[in-house]
């Protein structure tokens, strides 16, 4: 019987990502687009009214809500996040 190798990671945008700097994007987004949902719920606004104020449409604002990372840049979630009032802030760490 042959053994099975199997790989960790430190997290699953790592075992995604091809390179470091992708999993640091995957993961930078995923965190914004979080933030923003947290926002939305918060406000209690319906996807339309969520769409609305962010000046996306109601199909993008359900990617969004629904997590789907790959269909933003982290560009797009920065001007969806500043259409609603927030400032956006970059904090780096020391690997």
């Amino acid at each position: 019987m042959s053994e099975i190798e199997t790989e960790s990671y430190a997290s699953v945008w790592d075992a995604l990502a091809d390179t470091p700097e992708q999993a640091a994007n995957l993961r930078t987004r995923a965190e914004l687009m979080q933030k923003i949902a947290a926002i939305v719920k918060e406000s209690g606004w319906t996807q339309a009214e969520a769409a609305n104020h962010c000046g996306v449409t109601q199909p993008r604002m359900n990617d969004l809500l629904r997590g789907r990372v790959s269909r933003f840049s982290l560009d797009a979630l920065v001007n969806i996040a500043t259409a609603m009032g927030c400032r956006v802030h970059v904090e780096l760490d020391a690997a």
